[in-house]
């Protein structure tokens, strides 16, 4: 996939109408749908939590210098260690020296979308470390050797067939094998690499600056696991990932868990807070933290968009979002699919190569809507056009057509002169081969409402 403007049109077509892609998604955004409507019924005051949240991750933003020290002061005490990672090919570097010094061969990852950010398990298969995903629905893709398609359900665009059919040509099970016939046969593959990584990676949901610890939360007890095991552990979160106090957890763990799957709260939340102490009987030997920016810093500077960096990634904007639900999470060829991953996307890997995400939406507002940090998602999509613009980066095709288009309605009489038979001419000419291929082209009418009005008022 590549990612210009024009081919991710092209994806984004082809994407859309293929049927059973849509069949899929429905459904699963359906079953998604009934379970965050239930689940928000338990919260007795949802928009009170929602403007907490926003301001403790406003209060973080804007003090982030000041938390990030402390995590790393509270987090050494307990004998952890903090990498600090100013790009993805610093963070590859990082991860490889702590493996490549432990004489690791083996690594277990629990799901992480900052590990899928900065393309580690290539850089691990290259070095000839075998890594595997422990998370069900990231295995199945690594199987089929695809990126996450959602930021929460990474296999959301597979069916049970889809499934049954992969795990039958590579583990030779049933093609008629159930969801939970699936999940114990992913089990039994998966429980002995536990036993034997070298390494655990992980991610993590929050960064808490006053205890330096990392709090993390799953549904399948995959990270538990891949933390307890290994006697190397490796967390990789970026610097937004960050809230000042333990206290905060009753405000985010909630709105993560209802917001994410339509549950009350997740399964398993674990707080970690550095390798095994002397007292304790299980844990890593050696916990390393790697603090990742990756363009964060950009987007902070932009004072006006910072709030994108507030989003505790439940993907509730995606499943809410008509284009995302039309055109999928692969079409964006971004780690962070959706409204907010368009949001992101052209800060964190450069405006000019993604300022076209920023076009992918409808200006709706749903994503706005259902935020649980209150992040003003469809104006920061106007932002980034605004500052793609301001940059010089639309095309001269682009900026003519706009001139000629506001020339045309700021004067009545230019608007007029191009009548009804005209307009229809050249929207044939100029637009039939992207907006009517697949439908009628719409007819403008033969005169406007200013010629129809002084037609009917002449007697006057």
């Amino acid at each position: 996939m590549g990612n210009t403007a024009e081919e991710f049109l092209v994806a984004s077509e082809q994407k859309a109408f293929e049927i059973d892609h849509r069949r899929i998604i429905n459904k699963n955004i359906d079953k998604y749908g009934v379970a965050f409507e239930r689940g928000k019924e338990a919260m007795i005051n949802l928009e009170h939590s929602k403007k907490k949240g926003h301001v403790i991750k406003w209060r973080v933003m804007e003090n982030l210098d000041k938390f990030l020290p402390e995590f790393e002061s509270n987090f050494l005490k307990r004998g952890g260690k903090v990498i600090w990672a100013n790009d993805a090919d610093e963070a590859r570097r990082e991860i490889l020296s702590i493996i490549e010094r432990a004489g690791a061969k083996t690594v277990i990852k629990s799901k992480s979308m900052a590990t899928e950010e900065i393309h580690l398990n290539a850089a691990l298969q290259e070095s000839g470390v075998e890594a595997l995903e422990s998370d069900l629905g990231e295995y199945i893709v690594q199987l089929l050797g695809q990126e996450p398609y959602h930021m929460v359900t990474p296999a959301m665009h597979l069916s049970t067939e889809d499934i049954a059919k992969l795990f039958n040509e590579k583990f030779g099970s049933p093609l008629d094998s159930t969801p939970e016939q699936l999940t114990q046969k992913a089990r039994e593959i998966l429980r002995e690499k536990y036993l034997k990584a070298d390494v655990g990676i992980t991610g993590a949901n929050f960064l808490i600056a006053d205890t330096g610890s990392i709090a993390i939360s799953e549904n399948e007890g995959n990270a538990r696991l891949t933390t307890s095991f290994p006697k190397i552990h490796i967390a990789v979160v970026g610097i937004e990932k960050m809230i000042p106090s333990i206290t905060d957890l009753d405000t985010f763990w909630p709105m993560l868990a209802t917001h994410g799957t339509g549950q009350n709260l997740t399964v398993y939340n674990t707080i970690l807070s550095g390798p095994r102490q002397p007292h304790e009987t299980d844990g890593p030997e050696e916990m390393y933290v790697v603090l990742l920016d990756n363009g964060r810093t950009n987007l902070l500077a932009q004072k006006d968009q910072r709030q994108g960096l507030y989003c505790i990634r439940c993907g509730a904007c995606l499943n809410v979002c008509p284009v995302f639900q039309n055109i999928g999470g692969h079409t964006y060829d971004f780690t962070y699919g959706g409204p907010i991953g368009s949001v992101i996307a052209p800060h964190l890997q450069g405006m000019e190569k993604f300022k076209h995400l920023s076009y992918a939406s409808s200006l709706c507002g749903k994503c706005t809507e259902v935020c649980p940090v209150k992040i003003d998602i469809h104006k920061m999509l106007l932002l980034n056009r605004r500052d793609a613009v301001k940059e010089g980066l639309t095309p001269l095709k682009e900026k003519w057509g706009w001139a000629i288009w506001t020339k045309g309605m700021l004067k009545r009489s230019l608007t007029d002169f191009f009548g009804g038979k005209m307009k229809n001419l050249f929207m044939r000419i100029f637009f039939k081969k992207t907006w009517g291929h697949y439908k009628e082209m719409p007819k403008v009418a033969e005169k406007s409402f200013s010629q129809l009005w002084k037609e009917g008022h002449r007697s006057e």
